[in-house]
């Protein structure tokens, strides 16, 4: 599980805003890059069956929340919350003009699935 902590000043040193960190404080990432999603945690976002349909329409035109949540048997709260995994994963923005809040995939956050996942077939391939 990790925390994150937001931009504050203690004693005279700014923590860093969306620092993910390990609770026990191990795992201390200073390099922004580092915080990118690892492959453990796409694939966690990607086990579930409702976040996997929301890719699959979102691959083909960005959407509402609102259009997105219209085929699911669910609250649209629950909409929101599978959305917020998405968007924490990296494999979903979105963005609110009005009262309209629209969601488009990043095609570019499921590179790494894909790099593994051509790795693990080229070493299985070359036994």
């Amino acid at each position: 599980m990790t925390l994150l902590v937001f931009e504050r000043q203690l004693c005279g040193f700014p923590q860093w805003e969306g620092q993910a960190i390990d609770p026990t404080g191990a795992n201390l990432l200073l390099n922004p890059m580092l915080n990118q999603p690892t492959i453990d945690q796409l694939f966690q976002v990607l086990a579930d069956p409702t976040r996997r349909a929301m890719i699959e329409r979102l691959s083909l035109a960005p959407a509402s929340v609102s259009e997105l949540a219209k085929p699911l048997d669910m609250s649209l709260p629950a909409v929101v919350q599978h959305l917020a995994a998405l968007e924490a994963s990296g494999l979903v923005r979105s963005e609110k003009l009005g009262r309209v809040r629209t969601c488009t995939l990043q095609p570019e956050a499921l590179e790494g699935v894909e790099h593994w996942i051509k790795a693990r077939r080229l070493s299985a391939s070359q036994r």
